[in-house]
């Protein structure tokens, strides 16, 4: 069985391959997406499908993660390669920590599907302008022409008619987000910072305090209360679950249908804001197997069952 880094290709045609791969020999191709397994978003994962939200409407997930002075270290990254994708793509170069989480909320490949994705990107203008400020004449990167939108949104409609909005910025500085919003018919929820408003909870048009819903903690998150590791945890998380999953011969909590879905904005994004905006339709990675339920990341403990 395989786990790979995100993205997990970069190429329609290298995400086919994957999944052609996968199931021909029988092995596991999952994305180690460590987002998925946040406290938060296990939390609101498992608020979503008890129906605490209601019919789900919408989402959002993001990378808004300011990497300047790390794309210009000489020593942070083996080589300028992340710097140097903003010099040949325009659209999301990183959609799976936003992507993820939400298509586990409204169970993407699993009785719904991602079926076109709009983008739309800014002008490519903070990584120069950090070059100017900070880079010696002579660096390399002086040779360097970004063409990457320091801003791009985009747009996924699901075959529900759901819609999932992704945003990617790693050029401009800001706070760190990846905006993990839930929204349905009875209410959302807002991550950086958490904040919760839903129906009959609240009703004065204020946000309500979300760690009065530890109840509603995912399993992995109570027995595990205090995780080693970093990123608060969902590393320790992610490699525990696998490892389970792995050691009891179970289904992991996603896999390569997932893994191609979550990446396929990479180059989907891309060919929208070339083609100003125009719609770009998301393959059926699942070859119509999303229509069938089948487990997800809402597990039970399977030691304990």
């Amino acid at each position: 069985h395989v786990g790979v880094e995100c993205p997990i290709a970069l190429q329609l045609d290298q995400l086919w391959e994957l999944v052609d791969l996968s199931e021909r020999t029988r092995r596991h191709c999952m994305q180690l997406e460590n987002c998925c397994y946040g406290r938060n978003e296990m939390r609101v994962l498992r608020m979503a499908h008890a129906g605490l939200f209601g019919d789900l409407l919408h989402g959002a997930g993001a990378y808004n993660h300011d990497l300047r002075g790390l794309m210009f270290d000489p020593d942070y990254y083996e080589g300028p390669w992340r710097r140097l994708w903003h010099t040949r793509l325009r659209g999301d170069l990183y959609p799976n920590h936003g992507f993820g989480p939400v298509a586990n909320y409204m169970d993407i490949n699993r009785g719904d599907r991602a079926v076109s994705i709009t983008s739309v990107g800014s002008p490519a203008l903070g990584l120069a302008e950090y070059r100017e400020k900070h880079m010696p004449a002579g660096d390399p990167s002086w040779k360097e022409t970004y063409i990457e939108s320091d801003r791009t949104i985009s747009l996924v409609q699901t075959a529900k008619g759901r819609v999932i909005r992704l945003e990617h910025d790693v050029s401009t500085p800001h706070p760190y987000s990846r905006i993990n919003s839930l929204g349905g018919t009875k209410g959302v929820f807002e991550d950086y910072p958490a904040r919760i408003y839903i129906e009959p909870d609240h009703t004065n048009d204020s946000w309500g305090d979300f760690s009065k819903y530890q109840d509603w903690d995912h399993w992995l998150w109570k027995e595990h209360a205090n995780p080693p590791g970093g990123h608060g945890g969902m590393d320790y998380m992610l490699v525990f679950r696998l490892m389970q999953c792995m050691r009891l011969g179970l289904v992991p909590d996603f896999d390569v249908y997932d893994a191609a879905t979550w990446t396929a904005p990479v180059p989907l994004s891309h060919l929208s804001i070339k083609a100003k905006g125009a719609p770009q339709q998301i393959p059926d990675f699942t070859r119509g197997e999303w229509k069938k339920a089948r487990s997800g990341m809402d597990s039970e403990d399977p030691e304990k069952a």
